[in-house]
């Protein structure tokens, strides 16, 4: 069963970016994410986890708010 973060991370005042963070299923490190939110309100795509390398599907969701929630899962 793949582990799942989705913890909110605030606006960096003035930038088209925000972050976010996910917990790696594989090493179990909590990374750091910035998300472009040009990119839309829902982006998925893979990224390696900078710690273990692991693939990891991210699944990106950006609330009219303007907060983002990651999913992680292995890939």
């Amino acid at each position: 069963m793949a582990r799942k973060a989705g913890r909110k991370r605030r606006r960096r005042r003035g930038s088209a970016h925000l972050e976010s963070v996910y917990v790696c299923d594989s090493c179990g490190e909590e990374i750091v994410v910035p998300v472009d939110v040009s990119a839309g309100s829902r982006q998925d795509y893979v990224e390696d986890c900078p710690v273990c390398c692991h693939p990891m599907s991210l699944h990106v969701e950006i609330d009219p708010g303007g907060e983002a929630r990651i999913d992680g899962e292995h890939e």
